[in-house]
């Protein structure tokens, strides 16, 4: 990806409406991803093999999101059972998120259950340091700073995959952020004006972020 001299270091990722980040991410990481050929192990990933995942995903919303320091590149999640899911790994070094919220349905026998936490409402954004996500797809419009695509993403994490894919970014602002997550891990997460709720029955419809 070319820029003329006259061009800011960004690049604008968007769409009338929104971006689909799933369809990006297709181009940007080999098709043989999936499998997990080129992938890094869990056992020398940037999740630590002794981490397990439940197996079900959660979302997460937010009006925009910005941050300082992001790589991504690929990995693999693993349940107890064995089961393996490759996943898109970013990092992101420090993140200011607005109006965040995060679901996931809990149900029970014959109940519909759903929890949700929100915060970053205010003028205040929720801020999160060290932030790792493990997802499955991420949505919304995309700006930017000084990225590099096509990188050795073992040059961004010396435990990923020598050869495999990686691209990284100085800044990245995202709006109408949608994102289903397997896992996420932050070394602090400052929730401004937590709210969570256990939304339960006729209470729980409609309540996930998206």
């Amino acid at each position: 990806m070319s820029a003329s001299p006259t061009e800011e270091e960004s690049v604008q990722i968007d769409n009338p409406g929104r971006t689909r980040w799933r369809r990006f991410a297709a181009m940007m990481v080999p098709a043989t991803a999936a499998a997990g050929a080129i992938l890094f192990g869990m056992s020398t990933g940037a999740i630590a093999s002794d981490i397990t995942v439940s197996g079900q995903t959660f979302k997460i919303s937010a009006d925009r999101l910005e941050g300082d320091g992001f790589k991504q590149y690929g990995g693999i999640v693993r349940e107890k059972d064995g089961t393996v899911h490759p996943i898109a790994l970013a990092e992101i070094t420090s993140a200011d998120l607005y109006k965040l919220c995060q679901s996931v349905r809990a149900d029970l026998p014959g109940m519909p259950v759903v929890l949700t936490i929100n915060a970053g409402d205010g003028k205040d954004p929720a801020k999160a340091k060290d932030l790792l996500i493990a997802m499955d797809s991420l949505d919304g419009n995309a700006t930017f700073g000084d990225i590099k695509i096509g990188r050795d993403a073992s040059d961004l994490n010396p435990t990923a995959r020598a050869g495999s894919f990686g691209q990284n970014a100085e800044k990245v602002t995202i709006t109408n952020l949608e994102q289903v997550s397997r896992y996420t891990t932050a070394s602090t997460f400052n929730l401004v004006g937590l709210r969570l709720k256990v939304n339960v029955g006729d209470a729980a419809k409609g309540k996930e972020c998206f």
